[in-house]
């Protein structure tokens, strides 16, 4: 079942402000984390590159794990909203499909380290953060389960019912796979070539038959 997000307190009352210095934190959060890691990063080091004192910085938050989980909702929430971008209802299945494969690879590439950055640090989360962070993976894997579904209603995509969710989190896996072998992948493909030949071989699978 569908949860709502963690409430995150704050003694900050103005939800504008909240907003904004959160962002901040963020921004800094993410630099030092992709640098140092989670465990070697202190909360007085992420104040300070988020140019906040130590004890404004805890008004906003109560401690480093609400930051890190601040910085992965962040990164699905900007995966989600990008993702999303690619639909329009008057599309088949099979051209949201392009779309929304072909956006899920540019933007790993662009955002890589920090795709990275949720699969190394997330597990430092306690259990309820962590659970939330789990389930927004589930609800980015659900646009492609919602595409491929759309497909078998218009008849643009072949897939069966009982392969649905496993088709639709191999294409998550297949797009992050740059992320975490690109160190490898990228001596032989750019990302334009990666996107076409992956793309190709998820349609191969998927266009109907004729005859």
């Amino acid at each position: 079942m569908k949860r709502n997000p963690p409430v995150i307190p704050s003694v900050v009352k103005d939800q504008r402000l909240v907003k904004e210095r959160r962002q901040q934190i963020v921004e800094g959060a993410v630099r030092l984390f992709i640098k140092k890691g989670f465990h070697k990063t202190t909360t007085r080091e992420i104040a300070r590159a988020c140019g906040l004192s130590i004890g404004t910085m805890y008004e906003y938050i109560q401690s480093k794990e609400d930051v890190l989980y601040l910085v992965c909702e962040y990164i699905h929430t900007e995966l989600e909203t990008r993702l999303r971008k690619s639909l329009y209802e008057s599309d088949t299945a099979r051209d949201s499909l392009r779309k929304c494969v072909e956006n899920l690879f540019y933007t790993v590439d662009e955002m890589s380290s920090l795709i990275v950055l949720i699969y190394q640090e997330a597990k430092s989360l306690p259990k309820e953060l962590m659970s939330y962070v789990l389930q927004k993976e589930e609800e980015i894997t659900g646009i492609f389960e919602n595409i491929l579904i759309k497909g078998m209603e218009d008849g643009t995509l072949s897939v069966d019912e009982n392969t649905v969710k496993l088709m639709a989190h191999d294409i998550m896996v297949i797009g992050e796979m740059w992320a975490f072998r690109r160190w490898a992948l990228k001596r032989h493909y750019t990302i334009d070539q990666y996107t076409k030949r992956q793309m190709a071989l998820i349609l191969d699978k998927l266009i109907p038959r004729e005859g």
